[in-house]
């Protein structure tokens, strides 16, 4: 018969799951994080937080306790994995990145006794931390290939990647350097230094266009034109490099796992 701590770990942890999907505590994990998320959102809403602040506190000190109690859980089942067995390998389990990012979420539950004894009733800031629990959601089942994927498209798209940000840096001061030899004089606060010119060049190359600079001469405006429409290449050229890295390897491990899934049927 399992062991009490296998049967959780195979519940809680994605390497333990064994069927189709997410475990039904994973689902749960999700749904809590999905609510944690919304409640920081709607309580920002000050009228609508004023007259639920009862029910927003509760919601927030049972989602804490959960997030609590799964930080824990996965230290104390985290000696199920060979490299992690023992006290030293549990202690290596909590110091890596998805341990610590669920530690941070866990902060507002486990600080909230200490705060009240100090009498800090605010723990807004603290709060944020939840959100490292996204963090977690990407970690599990397809959410965790999705991430292994973009890792993949990254790493080996790198180069490319470098090289259009290089690009990129050196049009922005292109852009700058001529936006301050045709308007420095005609604008000295906007376009009087290569500097003060990069703010204009940067909102320009990146499509953001606040409005807030503008060239006023014809020149000014025809290379703003020009390097309005360069900045739409600049931007969409690293998301089509890694849309395309990103979809080979997603391609690739389908094609992985179909192949594995012929040799298994042809094996029994």
């Amino acid at each position: 018969m399992p062991r009490l701590r296998t049967v959780i770990f195979n519940y809680v942890s994605p390497h333990g799951w064994n069927k189709e999907g997410l475990s039904p505590v994973n689902h749960l994990l999700l749904l809590a994080v999905a609510v944690a998320v919304v409640s920081q959102i709607l309580e920002t809403e000050q009228a609508l937080y004023r007259e639920h602040a009862t029910f927003f506190t509760w919601l927030e000190f049972g989602v804490g306790a959960l997030f609590t109690l799964d930080y824990l859980t996965r230290i104390w089942v985290a000696a199920e994995m060979p490299q992690y067995q023992g006290w030293w390998g549990r202690l290596r389990y909590a110091l890596t990145p998805v341990a610590l990012c669920d530690l941070l979420a866990s902060l507002p539950f486990l600080l909230y006794f200490i705060f009240e004894w100090v009498g800090i009733n605010d723990l807004a800031v603290l709060r944020l931390f939840q959100a490292f629990k996204l963090i977690r959601a990407a970690n599990l089942g397809r959410f965790s290939e999705a991430a292994r994927a973009l890792q993949h498209a990254i790493r080996i798209r790198g180069f490319e990647l470098l090289l259009s940000l290089i690009l990129a840096i050196l049009m922005a001061l292109l852009t700058a350097t001529c936006l301050y030899w045709v308007e420095g004089d005609v604008q000295p606060k906007a376009f009087g230094s290569i500097p003060r010119a990069l703010w204009w060049s940067i909102e320009t190359l990146t499509t953001v266009g606040y409005g807030d600079v503008i060239p006023v001469t014809p020149l000014g405006r025809l290379l703003a034109g020009i390097f309005a429409f360069l900045g739409i290449g600049i931007i969409a050229l690293p998301t089509g490099i890694l849309a395309s890295a990103f979809s080979d390897a997603l391609h690739a491990k389908r094609s992985t796992q179909s192949t594995d899934k012929n040799v298994n049927s042809s094996s029994s």
